[in-house]
């Protein structure tokens, strides 16, 4: 699992079911983003995103308004997906013997997307039967972008996909290539020579340079990874290449996921349709600044790479930087968006041009669900929580806010013992180390008011707050009154079966 991009954001929802969570594997994904200015050319949002959270930028500000808005709208704080759903596919989870989620969201009919061929296979990262590998390959002129984990220690395939998007800017990328169960992370040159063993072998494969070739890994940290495996089963896992297999690839990347993530959309261009469809794997070692996550979303829309990166770089802040399981960073979180051009919608080379619009809301919906579907599957969770800070001096100070709240192990297990514990909530908002007017500050669970303007609800009521307590979705309100600063944050509750399961993650 990992966490931390180089990028931003803020605000949305999702959906739920039922059953129940228990034990399973770690895992880990991506690297430190130090990034220069010559890497500015392909990864526009890597070191933008500290920036843009303190004075975001007339174009920032006003998409990320506009989107929010209209998808929260639609979606009434749930995923917006334009396709019917169906029952996620029986598959072997990265550890046998889990319980699904009970907040399980159904995996989506996603259909094809010119220019995206699918294959899963097994390569043998892990001791039980399940397929752990996966192979996309694209379109020729594909343009891709990315978004990684700031992690201080990263990995091997972050720091490749890094290098060679900013080599050649995110044009013409030609393949993807994940494995589970071996992060290739802590390992040295070594673990950098088996990630360009494998670029080089898809590279010959796919007659396309390494360079064109992206990499990511999930699972245990410090283990280098057995290139091998993944080059001696590249032949046969080709033959199987599908325009049809979003539902296996979602299934081959999982580590301690207990269901498989995925999201669709549709949006016009211009008066023509493109298709936006993406998968996501992550449980736990999920915050801020990533989350523990790999993601990858690819569209049929022909946009230039440059305002590919603008576009992921600004609405990772808005959906994968706003949820957090259990506070920690990974090594190898990567957020890859690809576009084909294979539509018959015209090229689009400004992330602000007004024929995006559509786009640019359909996007962002499709990446705030997968984000949702992170924290639904939490390891052990049994409750999704948002968390909004009003009246902050600023909404970089409102999202440190409500971060530091939904990171709280104390406010976490409260919310397991569905115990409204609005004084460990009052403790997290002051030592956030934020401004905060303590006469002012107010605690709200869903529409019932805990405390008001610095003392104890006069309208407190118990038995109503230990009802709503007992709901699977929960909202925290919290009003700090310094400003107009708000921004909300996505959690679950901290259960013992996220102790079980990390407990026994290797063994």
């Amino acid at each position: 699992m990992t966490r931390k991009p180089t990028t931003t954001s803020t605000d949305k929802a999702a959906d739920s079911a039922k059953t129940k969570a228990k034990a399973a594997p770690k895992a880990a994904e991506k690297a430190p983003a130090t990034t220069t200015p010559a890497e500015i050319v392909g990864q526009v949002g890597a070191t933008v995103g500290h920036a843009l959270d303190r004075a975001l930028d007339p174009l920032a500000s006003a998409l990320k308004r506009a989107g929010l808005r209209r998808a929260q709208k639609s979606a009434g704080e749930t995923p917006a997906q334009a396709a019917p759903v169906v029952a996620p596919p029986p598959v072997a989870p990265g550890k046998p013997g889990l319980a699904v989620s009970p907040l399980v969201v159904p995996f989506p009919v996603i259909p094809p997307i010119a220019g995206v061929e699918i294959a899963t296979g097994r390569a043998g990262f892990y001791k039980h039967e399940r397929p752990d590998l996966l192979l996309m390959r694209f379109a020729e002129g594909t343009s891709g972008a990315g978004v990684f984990t700031r992690h201080g220690v990263g990995s091997a395939p972050v720091d490749w996909c890094k290098r060679q998007l900013a080599a050649t800017g995110g044009a013409d990328v030609r393949a993807l290539v994940v494995n589970a169960g071996c992060a290739n992370s802590f390992t040295g040159k070594p673990g950098a020579d088996a990630v360009r063993r494998v670029a080089t072998a898809v590279g010959k494969r796919f007659d396309c340079r390494q360079r064109d070739v992206m990499m990511a890994s999930t699972g245990v940290i410090g283990v280098i990874l057995d290139d091998s495996k993944i080059t001696s089963n590249l032949r046969e896992v080709e033959t199987r290449l599908t325009a049809d297999g979003w539902a296996q690839a979602a299934s081959a990347i999982m580590t301690t996921d207990t269901f498989p993530k995925g999201a669709y959309a549709t949006a016009t261009i211009d008066g023509h349709e493109v298709k936006i469809a993406g998968i996501a794997k992550g449980s736990g070692m999920i915050a801020p600044d990533m989350a523990t996550m790999l993601a990858f979303v690819a569209t049929d829309a022909a946009i230039a790479p440059a305002a590919l990166q603008t576009l992921v770089s600004l609405y990772t802040r808005t959906t994968f930087n706003c949820v957090t399981v259990d506070g920690d960073r990974s090594t190898n979180d990567t957020l890859l968006l690809f576009a084909t051009g294979q539509s018959s919608a015209p090229k689009i080379s400004r992330a602000g041009d007004k024929r995006l619009a559509d786009f640019r809301e359909k996007l962002e919906g499709v990446l705030l669900d997968l984000a949702m579907q992170l924290v639904r599957d939490g390891e052990g969770a049994t409750k999704f929580v948002k968390i909004t800070v009003n009246g902050a001096e600023s909404p970089l100070s409102a999202r440190k806010i409500a971060r530091t709240i939904a990171e709280s192990p104390l406010v976490k297990t409260a919310f397991a013992g569905e115990d409204a514990n609005w004084g460990r909530i009052v403790m997290a908002v002051g030592r956030a180390d934020e401004p905060v007017n303590r006469e002012k500050i107010s605690v709200k669970f869903g529409e019932l008011y805990a405390a008001r303007d610095g003392l104890v609800s006069a309208e407190y009521d118990e038995a109503a707050m230990s009802a709503y307590m007992k709901n699977q979705e929960l909202e925290v309100t919290v009003e700090v009154g310094v400003g107009k600063g708000s921004s909300s944050v996505w959690t679950c509750d901290l259960t013992k079966q996220y102790v079980a399961i990390n407990g026994d993650y290797r063994s």
